[in-house]
């Protein structure tokens, strides 16, 4: 394959895609902003539907990919395994969240996804999983791993640029929450299916073992407890929410 079209975190390739998502969601905004919000949350709530049925596409393609198998058993991962693969990292969760949260018009749903959404996908994207970091772009499953990571980047952000949620400190307390519980109960899902011998290598949201990941690798040398090690990332998600608030609460009023 052409190396031209190798991926790898900042090349060229990975920058042209990045800005032609960049682009596809700008124009969108550009477009949508001119409508009422009923036709903006209905646009973005069919897109990140439709992403969530490519999100199944894209796993299909593992599934035949025997490259990816043998890549994935010599990171110490395992081989394919449908219970490996369950929407059920953050990113793939934001997929479907997002347009429930919509529907719903939670607004605890939708600080989750405007927070959480962005920050799982570019931790995605800049420290790739075995298997989608320099291969060609062309191959079906990096087609999946960064078309699905960068709609949940960008899908989430749409949140509030597209004027559906404004964040306040009120939210926040909830997100947190959500946080906790949600990652505690994906914890035991995990365990469950390692105890059961279902999936011994299952790590949904990393909460067992940090696997590449240099942030969570230096925290599970502190704290070499599964699960307990993620909770000080707390101490940069709760930071982070109420800067962000801060600032989108400051604008928001600077151009009434």
């Amino acid at each position: 394959m052409n190396e031209t079209f190798i991926i790898k975190p900042f090349n060229g390739t990975y920058i042209g895609l990045f800005l032609l998502f960049l682009a596809i969601f700008a124009g969108l905004a550009a477009v949508l902003k001119k409508t009422d919000i009923e036709t903006r949350k209905k646009t973005l709530q069919w897109i990140m539907i439709t992403g969530f049925l490519f999100f199944f596409w894209y796993k299909y393609e593992l599934f035949i990919d025997a490259d990816y198998s043998a890549i994935s058993a010599a990171a110490g991962e395992g081989a394919f395994s449908w219970w490996k693969e369950l929407p059920l990292q953050l990113c793939n969760i934001n997929l479907i969240m997002v347009p429930v949260s919509i529907i719903t018009g939670k607004r605890e749903l939708q600080s989750f996804c405007f927070f959480l959404g962005p920050i799982g996908a570019i931790f995605a994207l800049i420290m790739p999983c075995a298997g989608f970091d320099c291969y060609s772009i062309l191959l079906p499953r990096m087609l999946g791993y960064y078309i699905t990571h960068w709609l949940v980047f960008f899908g989430s952000l749409s949140l509030c640029s597209l004027g559906i949620y404004r964040p306040k400190r009120s939210d926040l307390k909830k997100t947190v929450i959500t946080v906790v519980i949600l990652s505690f109960v994906i914890f035991l899902f995990n365990m469950l299916l390692r105890l059961t011998g279902i999936c011994v290598n299952a790590n949904y949201f990393y909460v067992v073992e940090p696997i590449g990941n240099p942030l969570l690798e230096l925290l599970h040398r502190i704290i070499p407890i599964p699960y307990l090690y993620i909770l000080p990332t707390l101490g940069i998600l709760i930071p982070y929410m109420l800067a962000v608030t801060a600032l989108l609460n400051r604008k928001g009023k600077a151009e009434a």
